[in-house]
């Protein structure tokens, strides 16, 4: 008995050094492993910390290290992501890597090295990975000793057993490829990323005859895809996305290459024409990418003769001419596809009705995206359907019409992503949509929807961060009393018929950053418990019947970047504690303000956009408006500001638009204001934390397929930019427009009415019209109307070549025209008119005749001249002797008056006789 059991215990014990791969790692491995970890933290580091020296101390337990169970040998070291973020480009020497003779896989990712010094001779190396590292050159790998290198072709010297080379997020240059093409046992290959554009690329890697899996993203490579690229039948994945390849997509590149599974060609400049029929023969076919072509590409899906083989789990194809001889219809084959997870087919001029068997087919689909197409009818979902899995749902801008069913919170269960905006949809919003709880985006903006705000989506929608219900026919309250969106951050209501407060509801968004509820029937007033959102970085409550002063709590917003209040009636003051420190964007106009300039911003060192028109405030422009060096859009039209203006407003570099019209305004034209740029400015985003969609962001397509379909949870983090929001009202060329967001930034002018322009109108300015207005060189109006401007226009103004609109109107101006000549052959007499002391055409011309528009006035002294001269002298003499003449005539026969002229001229001149 007790030999049983000392037989079992020993067979026991060594089942367990079996299993545990003996006792540990070898010693000249753990001191290797030691030294890596030295060459990490040599900048003062403290990565790695479980890598411990000591008797008896396993180097197979230790973090990142993964030993086989038999030999109890590094097989695998996973090194990615180790370095301290800080530290700068630095290099590790690949001679501390050699004892790790059974090395399998090094993941040395994410560590800022610029080189691997020396040769990584690791003969068994399989798996490689150096991606996003700052590396311009292919380490050196495995040599051959002389005996193997004459068993090999010349092309075959190095890395005789490297499987996989991830090089993604370098910068490579293209005299690297060369040395990877050698690497002729490679299976898969990524080179995303780089500044890589040899034409040549793919040609070299033709020759890589067992490789599998093929990336090439981002890179600048152009021209076509070469031919030889039909000969890579081993590929089963081939991603070349977001390069510059251009012409037609080789048929033979679907036809041949029978193992694909997953094909990417978006973002490239294909043109021709292709036909999906090409791969009807590719049974293996998962993932197909055809995205962001820039409609140079025209894809048929309707042969008649093709019977795909395949059951497709994605399918993404946009922004192409889709089947233009079948009338863009949607692609028939998908009828018959039934394992579906994902399908966008945006941007493709789809017409036909919403493809509701799409969702009967597949229940298991997770993402749809069928946006800014030409779909119509309705959208029906049977109530006995159940989409599960179903987590982003976009088919935005089409022309869908009817009623969204009512049941569609129970059969999408789990939506996080909803947005019909764009369409013609109408009825009201379905209240089992309050059963989507994990609803995190919703859009229904730009339809027709009436009725309320269902009480059940604001109560149990609970983890909503952005609700957008602009532009439709919603009235009641702008949100339901007992609203539970604790999770919101950004709420659009604008453009719709709510009445009432401003719903106390709001408070239960304590996290809210952005409020727009303008172009409403909002009365009452702004509450004060509007400042307890502190969070609140844009506030637009534009054309509402607000009333009553701006509370006292507005002070507490001190985050504010965009407050627009503007269309209403909030004033007459503006609250002393106002410092709204962050603030950019203050729009303030038709708001009934009193009192002088607001002097709170004068420490608002980060505003942009200042808009005061339309009110009633007076006093001077104030001198320190020049120390507000981030200006660049001023609108104080409509006001009664006086006094000059200033000088220092020339201070202002950025300034692009300003607008000082119908003020009173005198003394003259300050002449540095030639030397702001009145041009080109982008508007700075203001990024926030608010993950307001974790969308895939297929309107920027750069992005998207970074993702590959092997990750579609991944989500990917946007940001709000609140200059998208922001909103000028701009009178330009004698209309009233309005300007929002990115078009901002192509807006530009000095103007008190005009875009692009120079306007001073209305005001009671004196002196020259400064010539130095000629440096304008981009003003296309130019309005200096109804003031009291004197002197000649100054002629170089002709060279004002983008000027479209000119008007000098109602002024005391003198002397000839400028030539009619470039733009100003175009302006008429009404640019000039009111000002009888200028001649030249098109008005008279300065010799008193009414010369044609192609003479040319003169001031020269001619025979003309002369003549007219002489008769004007001849005219006056003759005036003066009929004067004389009638004088003596009337003293001879007026006796009374001859003794009263007699006594006078006694009385000066003593002298003269009796």
């Amino acid at each position: 008995m007790k030999c049983l059991i000392w037989c079992m215990w020993g067979t026991w014990a060594l089942l367990v050094l079996m299993g545990s791969g003996g006792t540990g790692c070898l010693e000249e491995e753990r001191n290797a492993l030691l030294g890596i970890k030295a060459a990490f933290n040599n900048s003062g580091g403290f990565t790695l910390s479980s890598w411990r020296d000591g008797n008896g101390s396993n180097c197979c337990g230790w973090e990142r290290v993964v030993c086989d169970n038999t030999t109890s040998r590094v097989a695998c070291l996973y090194l990615n992501n180790t370095q301290n973020p800080f530290v700068g480009a630095w290099v590790i020497n690949a001679s501390l890597f050699l004892p790790l003779e059974e090395l399998q896989v090094l993941d040395l990712s994410d560590n800022h090295l610029s080189d691997l010094n020396g040769t990584l001779h690791l003969k068994k190396l399989k798996r490689l990975y150096l991606s996003h590292n700052y590396l311009q050159q292919i380490p050196a790998l495995y040599k051959q000793t002389s005996m193997e290198a004459q068993n090999l072709s010349s092309n075959q010297v190095e890395g005789p057993n490297l499987e996989v080379l991830d090089l993604s997020g370098n910068y490579l240059a293209n005299d690297a490829l060369p040395d990877i093409a050698r690497i002729t046992s490679l299976k898969a290959l990524d080179i995303d990323f780089h500044e890589l554009s040899a034409s040549k690329l793919l040609e070299g890697l033709c020759e890589l005859r067992n490789l599998e899996e093929l990336h090439i993203i981002g890179n600048g490579v152009s021209g076509p895809l070469p031919s030889c690229s039909c000969n890579m039948t081993t590929l089963r994945a081939l991603d070349v996305q977001y390069n510059n390849f251009s012409g037609a997509i080789p048929s033979c590149l679907l036809n041949n290459l029978k193992s694909l599974e997953y094909i990417v060609l978006s973002g490239n400049a294909f043109e021709g024409s292709l036909s999906l029929a090409s791969l009807a023969n590719n049974s293996n076919l998962e993932v197909f990418h055809l995205l962001n072509n820039r409609y140079r590409l025209e894809v048929n899906t309707e042969d008649p003769t093709w019977f795909p083989s395949f059951q497709l789990k994605v399918f993404s194809l946009s922004n192409c001419v889709l089947n233009k001889d079948a009338n863009g219809v949607i692609p028939s084959f998908l009828k018959g596809q039934y394992d579906l997870r994902g399908v966008q087919l945006n941007h493709n001029g789809m017409t036909g009705n919403f493809p509701n068997w799409l969702l009967d087919n597949n229940v298991n689909l997770e993402w749809l995206e069928l946006m800014s197409n030409e779909l119509s009818g309705a959208f029906h979902l049977p109530s006995n359907l159940s989409l599960a899995n179903m987590w982003l749902f976009d088919v935005s801008a089409n022309i869908i019409e009817g009623e969204l069913p009512s049941s569609i919170g129970f059969i999408l269960p789990n939506l996080q992503y909803l947005n019909f905006s764009n369409n013609l949809l109408r009825g009201g919003i379905p209240p089992s949509m309050g059963n989507m709880q994990l609803l995190h985006s919703l859009d229904l903006s730009n339809n027709g929807f009436i009725g309320e705000i269902p009480e059940t989506l604001a109560k149990d929608c609970t983890s909503l961060n952005t609700l957008k219900l602009s532009h439709n026919n919603l009235q009641g309250q702008m949100l339901p009393r007992y609203s539970n969106l604790r999770n919101l951050r950004s709420l659009y209501l604008d453009n719709n018929c709510f009445r009432g407060d401003i719903s106390p509801g709001i408070l239960n968004s304590s996290s809210l950053m952005v409020l727009d509820v303008s172009h409403n029937f909002l009365s009452g007033t702004l509450p004060n418990w509007i400042g307890d959102i502190q969070n609140l970085q844009g506030l637009m409550l534009v054309s509402n019947l607000l009333g009553g002063p701006l509370p006292s709590s507005i002070c507490n917003l001190k985050y504010l970047d965009l407050l627009d209040l503007s269309n209403n009636n909030l004033g007459p003051n503006i609250p002393h504690c106002a410092n709204f420190t962050f603030m950019r964007f203050l729009h303030l106009s038709n708001d009934t303000l009193v009192g002088h300039f607001p002097e709170f911003l004068s420490e608002a060192s980060s505003i942009v956009t200042l808009d005061l028109r339309q009110n009633a405030l007076s006093g001077e422009i104030p001198r320190w408006i020049g120390s507000l060096q981030n200006l660049r859009v001023l609108l104080l039209q409509g006001n009664n500001f006086e006094g000059s203006i200033p000088p220092n407003l020339c201070l202002l570099k950025d300034m692009s638009i300003l607008d000082l019209s119908n003020n009173n305004l005198y003394g003259k034209i300050p002449s540095c204001l030639n030397g702001l740029p009145f041009g080109y400015f982008e508007l700075p985003p203001f990024s926030s934390d608010v993950d307001w969609t974790d969308y895939w962001e297929t309107r920027d397509n750069r992005i998207i397929f970074e993702l590959m379909y092997r990750h579609p949870y991944i989500k990917m983090r946007m940001i709000i930019y609140i200059s998208r929001l922001e909103e000028v009202n701009f009178i330009t060329k004698r209309r009233l427009e309005s300007y929002k967001g990115n078009i901002l930034s192509l807006m530009s002018g000095m103007d008190l009415s005009e875009l692009l322009a120079l306007n001073l109108s209305h005001n009671h300015l004196i002196g020259l019209i400064p010539g130095t207005f000629s440096n304008l060189q981009n003003v296309e109006s130019l309005d200096l109307s109804y003031n009291s401007l004197t002197g000649p226009i100054p002629p170089q103004l002709t060279n004002l070549y983008a000027l479209s609109i000119f008007s000098v109107a109602h002024n005391n101006l003198s002397g000839k025209l400028p030539d009619r000549k470039n733009q100003f052959g175009t302006f008429e007499e009404a640019s000039y008119r009111g000002n009888p002391l200028l001649c030249g055409p098109p008005l008279t011309s300065c010799d008193g005749s009414n010369q044609g528009p192609g003479t040319p006035p003169s001031f020269n002294h001619t025979r003309e001249d002369d003549s007219w001269r002489e008769a004007f002298w001849w005219s006056f003499a003759g005036s003066y002797v009929v004067a004389f003449v009638g004088m003596v005539l009337f003293l001879y026969l007026n006796l009374y008056y001859q003794y009263m002229l007699f006594n006078l001229v006694r009385k000066f001149i003593p002298s003269f006789p009796q």
